[in-house]
């Protein structure tokens, strides 16, 4: 089991799936979401919308169309609403679920973001923490994903991906 963290454009990496941080719609939105909609296609669009959405702290699979990536797992986190609402569990079933679906598609690669973290709100250093959590535990029970990449945007977010202790 591989886990890296480094800056990229989630849109370009050449994995079984990249991670899009999703709204309960599964409709286009802002941030990494518009940013994987607009690379994919507005076939992304059309097969999002035939799901039916998807709950918070759940994921749902998609083809990758136009992305490199074979892949798009939509996994929804929290609103951020203090922390004393459920979120870390909600943002640790988000992750869990993605791991979930990649595992019984047999992907061996998948790339996250830092999921509610965005318009969501999360607290970045809090949200790496449970992300980082999450996919090692998830990981560590068995799975076909053999390696996690945690594409960051910023090097502040680098910088939380290597204070929970993902490295490069």
């Amino acid at each position: 089991m591989t886990l890296v963290a480094r800056i990229a454009d989630i849109t370009t990496l050449d994995v079984d799936a990249v991670v899009n941080a999703a709204n309960e719609a599964l409709a286009p939105g802002g941030g990494v979401c518009g940013a994987i909609h607009r690379a994919a296609g507005p076939e992304l669009a059309r097969a999002c919308a035939a799901i039916d959405g998807c709950p918070t702290g759940e994921a749902r699979l998609t083809p990758g169309f136009r992305l490199p990536a074979r892949h798009v797992i939509h996994a929804v986190g929290p609103v951020w609403q203090g922390g004393r609402s459920g979120e870390p569990e909600l943002l640790a079933s988000a992750y869990r679920a993605a791991l979930r679906l990649a595992a019984g598609h047999g992907l061996r690669s998948v790339a996250f973001p830092a999921i509610s973290t965005g318009i969501y709100g999360y607290p970045l250093r809090e949200a790496t923490d449970v992300a980082v959590r999450a996919v090692r535990a998830a990981l560590e029970e068995g799975s076909s994903v053999a390696e996690v990449t945690f594409a960051c945007f910023s090097p502040e977010a680098l910088a939380a991906y290597r204070a929970a202790g993902v490295q490069d």
